[in-house]
């Protein structure tokens, strides 16, 4: 797959980054709400590399929320996964960064994604696969939006892992108040009540997120609820 050997980048450098991603992207505040925890995620907590993709033994991360890449491309970019030049063409007809990231055209997706609700469901599965190979080490990430919580394939895929005690799985939420349905006591309850562990974090704080995602929880799988601001004060209409 293909490398680079880009200058290091900082989280600093990311908006400018993402301002290299032009065209008719209509999920702006989609990517912005990711920004934060997708560069604490590469940045502090995963174990993959541009050198280590094809390694058995990675970390893996699954986008779920796929509209709105623009974020992730530019954290991926940062890192060393895709050469800083492609962000430029990103979503124009022969670019491998399209509006939905495809994985057998982005270095470093582990999925393609864009359908709502397939991500947690395939992460179970990628968990579930990877402690029956034995490689108990590798860690899986899948970063969601709450209106995807909506979706019946992630009742199922939450009812299921936390029962089953997967420890290695982690779900990440992006909490923008996009979800149509209120739950009460909120999104981490409803993975409690399920038998994970959870908690609910500053969508903005590194520190905080950090901390959440490094938090031990033997023979649970893990939840982090990221809050950040509403879309609709993003600038953008309220939608799934």
């Amino acid at each position: 797959m293909t490398t680079t050997t880009e200058p290091a980048y900082d989280y600093a450098d990311l908006p400018r980054l993402m301002g290299r991603m032009t065209g008719a992207e209509k999920h702006g505040p989609a990517a912005t709400s990711t920004l934060d925890a997708l560069w604490v995620l590469y940045d502090r907590v995963l174990d993959v590399t541009p050198e280590r993709m094809d390694d058995p033994g990675r970390d893996r991360f699954l986008l779920s929320k796929g509209h709105g890449p623009m974020a992730y491309y530019a954290v991926l970019a940062a890192k060393g996964f895709l050469p800083v030049e492609w962000l430029e063409d990103f979503g124009s007809y022969d670019s491998p960064l399209g509006h939905h990231p495809d994985r057998v055209l982005v270095p470093g997706a582990e999925i393609g994604s864009g359908s709502l609700g397939h991500g947690l469901p395939l992460a179970v599965g990628t968990a579930l696969g990877l402690k029956a190979r034995g490689q108990s080490e590798a860690r899986v990430w899948v970063l969601v939006g709450d209106a995807e919580m909506d979706e019946g394939s992630n009742h199922e895929a939450v009812a299921y892992a936390g029962p089953a005690g997967l420890e290695r799985l982690h779900v990440l939420v992006i909490d923008n108040a996009s979800a149509s349905y209120a739950r009460p006591g909120g999104i981490a309850a409803r993975f409690e009540a399920a038998g994970w562990s959870a908690e609910t974090v500053d969508g903005r704080d590194h520190e905080a997120l950090y901390a959440a995602f490094t938090a031990p929880h033997p023979g649970r799988p893990r939840v982090v609820v990221a809050r950040v601001e509403p879309k609709e004060y993003a600038g953008e209409p309220k939608s799934a």
